[in-house]
């Protein structure tokens, strides 16, 4: 999966470091690719978090203010996507001569948690601070897309870099599991066409406005629709006022919440669907789109923030986000089964341009190039 990549022919040590490491997360899963992909490249990788998930543990070790920096001449590579305490640690290791270079994963703007969790709100801004921050510390900052590469400027990064992350599509090209197939409801298979959504329910993410949509679909076009929406929660009010949404519209029935899950079982959900609809008005990049073109899943979704970017020309882009658009997109989507075949094909070509043969080598010979 990753021969070749050889770098610069020099061993270099490299300290990685994110907030949390924990399973089914795109950033974690990036993270420990690049882990992979530098050991399989002969350098001295490590990877660190400030929590680290149980099942994890054997794959990094827990960061604590107290730990000492890394020895000098290594690079310490931080994934700056949320406020932590890590980030003036890693200012204070630069100050003091230590290398350090950023992968921007994107902050969520604090005003999408403001009404819902204040917490949260609190730690987006501070990760958009301590990006700054950073940025008088970091020769180098790679991005995961062209959107985020701007931020990147924006914060005053003045050399930058984009690089998609890091996924294994072979992983989403094969049929899933008879164990995983099992698990899925009945009705993911009933004879009413099924929307998808995955993602973390949070306000930035917009499920209501996913729920909305359904609720006009099943009016006007197809009773027997279901929808399900896939992963964990950010703001549990959110989650209350999507559930109670659901309940308003009178779909609470015809809607499933799932939390995250394995990817076999993810694969299997992926596959059982009819269309992904993604409403999201904040993304730095969005796995979930290119999980979806590589099953073959056809895709309605809004035009915001980096989603046209990943998304290309392979699927249906909004400009609104009104229920009956929405809806009569999907609609018209699966009606036509010429488009249909067409966007599933363009869906499978874009996918390709994130290969992690391609995405390794663009990643490896930015951080090896790291000033």
């Amino acid at each position: 999966m990753y021969g070749g990549l050889s770098g610069s022919g020099v061993s270099v040590r490299v300290d990685q470091y994110l907030p949390d490491l924990v399973p089914h997360d795109a950033i974690s899963d990036h993270a420990r690719r690049i882990h992979r992909v530098l050991r399989a490249a002969g350098h001295d990788a490590h990877l660190h978090a400030a929590h680290v998930d149980r099942s994890l543990r054997r794959q990094a070790s827990r960061w604590q203010e107290a730990d000492p920096p890394p020895p000098r001449g290594g690079l310490m590579l931080y994934h700056a996507s949320t406020g932590s305490r890590l980030a003036p640690w890693l200012a204070e290791q630069a100050a003091g001569g230590a290398r350090l270079a950023v992968d921007y994963h994107n902050v969520t703007p604090a005003r999408f948690f403001d009404r819902w969790d204040p917490e949260s709100a609190a730690r987006c801004r501070a990760g958009r601070e301590e990006l700054k921050l950073l940025a008088s510390y970091a020769p180098l900052a790679v991005a995961d897309s062209a959107y985020n590469e701007l931020e990147l400027a924006d914060s005053g990064y003045e050399r930058t870099a984009t690089c998609p992350l890091l996924i294994d599509l072979d992983a989403y090209r094969q049929p899933p599991d008879d164990a995983s197939v099992e698990r899925l409801l009945p009705e993911d298979r009933g004879p009413g066409s099924s929307w998808l959504f995955v993602g973390r329910i949070a306000p930035n993410k917009c499920q209501h406005d996913v729920v909305a949509a359904f609720a006009v679909f099943r009016r006007l076009h197809d009773p027997g629709a279901r929808l399900t929406l896939v992963g964990g929660t950010t703001s549990p009010g959110y989650l209350r006022a999507v559930r109670r949404l659901c309940a308003e519209l009178g779909v609470d029935a015809a809607v499933t919440f799932r939390s995250a899950m394995p990817h076999a079982q993810l694969l299997a959900q992926l596959q059982a669907a009819d269309v992904f609809v993604c409403l999201s008005q904040h993304e730095g990049f969005c796995v979930p789109l290119v999980e979806s073109m590589v099953v073959g899943l056809p895709i309605v979704a809004l035009s915001a923030s980096a989603v046209p970017e990943t998304l290309a020309s392979a699927g249906v882009l909004l400009g609104g986000n009104d229920p009956l658009l929405v809806a009569e997109a999907v609609a018209a989507l699966l009606a036509d089964d010429r488009r249909r075949d067409a966007l599933v094909a363009a869906g499978r070509r874009r996918a390709e341009d994130f290969e992690l043969r391609r995405t390794s080598r663009v990643m490896l010979d930015a951080i090896v190039s790291a000033p």
